[in-house]
């Protein structure tokens, strides 16, 4: 009896049949969510924050001393968990670790947030 990858084959198949379909570049908007803007907002300000930790090379520990917030609150900041921080809580958190923040408000044709990295 002949042995057949059958894996291959569903990949293959898949690969006939999948599409691409433009995003609007907000993934949570292109998801569905009702707060697609605050959400995709709290992640920018998040990647910040993970990335001035690690930066620092400091522990989850030491990083939620400067925060004035315990470990867990910290991983669930590395894990992406946003629900559980408001945007001004996100922002004061970068204070903390040294980030300058700046927003900007200047007239649009639709009202669009988003976080850009000074360099």
């Amino acid at each position: 009896m002949q042995k057949r990858n059958i894996g291959k084959f569903k990949a293959k198949a898949a690969l006939k049949t999948a599409r691409s379909v433009a995003g609007s570049g907000n993934v949570f908007a292109d998801l569905g969510f009702k707060n697609a803007d605050e959400m995709a907002l709290k992640s920018d300000l998040v990647w910040h924050i993970n990335r001035a930790i690690h930066e620092r090379g400091i522990t989850q520990a030491a990083a939620g001393e400067l925060l004035g917030v315990n470990q867990p609150k910290v991983s669930a900041l590395k894990r992406g968990q946003l629900t559980d921080f408001s945007v001004d809580r996100l922002i004061r958190f970068l204070v903390s670790l040294g980030q300058h923040i700046e927003i900007s408000i200047r007239p649009a044709t639709h009202g669009t947030v988003r976080v850009l990295k000074a360099g």
